[in-house]
């Protein structure tokens, strides 16, 4: 299975139309990414992992990032040339808890900056580290590098072929591409999610990916992703962003 295939259905049947849209009610953030446009994140991501890191099939990810659309990059890039996934979401819901599970380093891990405190001592070590989300006047954490001004150095191309095969693991655990996107589509029907929906997801109770990205997708609907959600602005958001689902 490809691991890009439900994001180049949403390329392929309207490039332009909103796929995720991503608000922080914190710091006031509204970033909106087309199909195309997180595609061209994604495909970026697999430059930085496969040629700048020399990445590829069975290799290790450490992903401790919050719901974000650099996330969503980071997890479609790694999953596209086959890097198999590990992450710590807090709230599980009966979903795989993807812990690293091994004593040697990791081959890349993926931190946010505002994680780096509470989690220094327990962030798995790898040989290849960066860090994403950083403020303006925030220095890069020593033996990290920045993702976005690393990332931007490769083509934004989607590869024209599928790196992973449905029966490679997609998750440290040993859960198979296959596996994966099984989960994601019984996750899209029992949330009830339909082509064209438009989903507002609330970071906080929705931080697996299975749940706020990839059951989306597999459902050929878009996402409206809200960060430190104020719930006063629900009802004007539904209403400017057009969403049909709340979740």
């Amino acid at each position: 299975m490809d691991a890009l295939a439900p994001l180049r259905a949403n390329v392929a049947a309207e490039a332009d139309r909103p796929l995720l849209t991503y608000y922080d009610d914190a710091t006031g953030e509204r970033t909106e990414l087309s199909a195309g446009e997180l595609g061209r994140w994604a495909a970026r991501t697999v430059g930085l992992l496969r040629s700048g890191c020399g990445l590829g099939a069975g290799d290790r990810a450490a992903v401790l990032l919050p719901p974000h659309w650099q996330t969503a990059a980071v997890l479609l890039g790694a999953w596209s040339v086959g890097v198999t996934v590990s992450f710590r979401p807090t709230a599980t819901a009966g979903l795989p808890v993807l812990e690293p599970g091994a004593d040697e380093p990791l081959d890349v891990t993926f931190i946010a900056h505002d994680r780096l405190d509470n989690w220094l001592e327990d962030v798995p070590e790898a040989h290849h580290q960066f860090v994403l989300g950083l403020p303006p006047t925030f220095g890069i954490p020593a033996g990290y590098r920045d993702y976005l001004a690393e990332v931007r150095r490769y083509p934004a191309d989607l590869p024209t072929y599928a790196l992973v095969r449905p029966t490679d693991p997609a998750s440290v655990d040993g859960t198979t591409y296959r596996q994966w996107g099984s989960l994601a589509h019984a996750i899209a029907e029992r949330l009830d999610l339909r082509p064209g929906d438009r989903v507002l997801v609330d970071a906080a109770e929705y931080e697996h990916p299975l749940k706020w990205l990839l059951a989306p997708l597999a459902a050929g609907a878009s996402v409206v992703l809200c960060a430190n959600l104020d719930r006063g602005a629900v009802a004007s958001r539904t209403a400017a962003e057009q969403v049909t689902r709340i979740l």
